[in-house]
């Protein structure tokens, strides 16, 4: 536990302020797919049960939409960012290596939507590490505890 301290007190001293505005780009990313996800749910029914898991799809599905929609607000906000990208992390990783598995990763009909998993999926890990910033509601609340 001291090093997970010792790595967010590192984060804290080191965290630029540019990146606030890629974490808000990013949770305003992972709101619009939570969006489109909601929005085009035949598809992904068929992606699902073409993975072959049975009744679990369904419970999935919801999962996938209520963390994209709920995590991407507290992303863009600053607010419980760490937790947000923890329950981010492993919908990612599924798009990275399960989703795109079909499509062999980076055929030509696929390479753009694998290389934007990617992405996201490399954000949300600095985002473990760096946290909420300088810019953000949890900054705001630690600075204003007696208000």
């Amino acid at each position: 536990m001291d090093t997970i301290h010792q790595i967010e007190h590192w984060a804290d001293r080191h965290h630029p302020r540019w990146i606030d505005f890629i974490r808000i780009a990013l949770g305003l990313f992972i709101l619009y797919k939570g969006i489109m996800f909601i929005s085009n749910t035949d598809e992904l029914m068929n992606l699902i049960r073409e993975m072959d898991i049975g009744f679990f799809h369904m419970a999935l599905a919801h999962y996938v939409a209520f963390a994209h929609l709920v995590g991407g607000i507290l992303i863009a906000m600053g607010l419980l960012t760490r937790w947000a990208v923890v329950v981010q992390v492993p919908i990612l990783i599924g798009a990275v290596f399960f989703a795109n598995m079909d499509s062999r990763f980076l055929s030509v009909t696929n390479s753009g939507e694998f290389w934007v998993s990617l992405t996201v999926l490399v954000l949300l890990l600095v985002f473990l590490i760096f946290g909420s910033g300088k810019f953000s509601v949890d900054e705001y609340m630690e600075n204003h505890k007696n208000a």
